[in-house]
This record gives structure tokens, sequence and C-alpha cells, in this order.
């Protein structure tokens, strides 16, 4: 979906979002209350730029405004695959982003990810994955890795992945796949607003995915392995 058409949907023509190239960010008023947007588009990579830039609006919305909700808007097709990002620290430009999301967590902030048009790699990793309630429109892509690439790390034939990804939702891509395993909190359907309204009315600070992915048959092991760890600590 056109990030336009989302905001004038779930916010009205005034949403206050603007795009600065690929980079959302704004002040929307939902249900009478103030909202900082702040994501991107246009299957953006992200780079070093792009990641300090999200960073600055969740740090700015933490120091003058407390309290207020975040909310991530997800497109992007993954890290910035170029040299020179590489070379002036990609990896702490990311890390510094979600450092400050789980920050603005810490300090009481609402923070909603929702994954509108395509989610890749580490540019979901260090963003949505982060929130409090990770949700999805049900046309939007998520995957961390294609099958080819997986096959290339694993070491594993690729005709076996894909026969695996028909029946375990950990080896396929797909929206429905990820709330399967929990990675996806619920999908956003019909009523946009009214989805938005129960998000900010049901999050909270306790991270459910590994019980979600037991729950829904997609991830049996994570709950389990999770609580052996915190028993041995």
């Amino acid at each position: 979906m056109d990030w336009n058409i989302l905001a004038t949907t779930l916010f009205g023509p005034s949403h206050g979002i603007v795009a600065d190239g690929d980079f959302l960010h704004g002040t929307a008023i939902f249900d009478g209350a103030p909202l900082a947007v702040v994501g991107t588009t246009g299957h953006a990579p992200i780079g070093v730029a792009l990641a300090l830039a999200q960073a600055r609006v969740v740090l700015d919305t933490v120091a003058a405004h407390p309290g207020r909700p975040i909310l991530l808007l997800v497109d992007t097709q993954g890290q910035q695959l170029r040299r020179r990002d590489e070379l002036l620290g990609i990896n702490r430009a990311m890390a510094h982003l979600g450092s400050a999301i789980d920050f603005a967590r810490r300090q009481g902030h609402r923070v909603l990810g929702l994954v509108y048009d395509q989610a890749l790699s580490g540019g979901f990793l260090t963003s949505g994955l982060i929130a409090d309630a990770c949700d999805a429109l049900p046309e939007a892509e998520i995957r961390v890795m294609r099958l080819p690439a997986m096959a290339r790390v694993t070491k594993l034939p690729e005709a076996m992945l894909a026969q695996l990804s028909r029946s375990n939702p950990v080896f396929a891509p797909g929206v429905r796949n990820y709330v399967a395993m929990g990675g996806v909190r619920r999908l956003w359907e019909h009523d946009l607003p009214a989805c938005l309204r129960e998000t900010l009315a049901s999050a909270t600070a306790e991270d459910r995915r590994a019980a979600d992915g037991a729950a829904r048959g997609g991830r049996a092991l994570a709950g389990p392995v999770i609580q052996r760890v915190l028993e041995s600590v």
C-alpha cells in the first residue's frame, strides 16, 4: 500500500506525515491525541543516514514528548549494500536505531510497528521487530532471506528447503508465516483505524513472540529453550 494512502486512511488527509526521499516522519493526531510517526518508503535500503535519521526522531520524541506513542511504518529491502555505508559503520548505525527504539520502550513509550509493504533482513530486525507489537497488512511481504540465499548459507539443497517451507513457517517467507511464528502479532484487515486503536490499547512491554509462536504452531521450541536458559542463569 502507498504510504500516503495508509496515512490518510488512518489519520485523515491532514495527517502531518511527510516524506523526505525514502524517510517518513511527522506527528499525526489519532482519537484526539498526538502520535509520533517514523519509518521508510520506496522499499528503502537502510544505510547509515537513514538509520540515524529514524533514531533521531525516536530520541527527540522521548526527550520532548514523554510517553507519546510511536508508530514505525516499515517498508525496507534491508540494509544498504554499499561500501561507503560499510566503511561508515552501518552495523553501529543500525544498532543505534534498535537501541533508540528499545530506550523509548523502557521510558514508557508504546512503540508499534506496522509492515505496510515490504520488510526484509536487518532493516526489519532493527525496527519493527523491536517494537512492543509488530503488526502487518495482509498484502505485505516479509522475509529475512530468500531460499537460494538460505541454501548457500546452510549448505542444504534448495529443493530440500523448498519442501520444508511447505510445512514449517521458519523456512518460509510470507506475512502469514511470520504471524504463525509470532514475529508478527496480527494482520490489520478491513477497518484500519480500529486496528490501530486496538493495538494502542493492547500493546505491552511483555515479549510474547515465543509464546504466540508456540500457540500458533509456528515455533514449538523457542519458548522452552528460553525458559531453560533463564532457569540456568
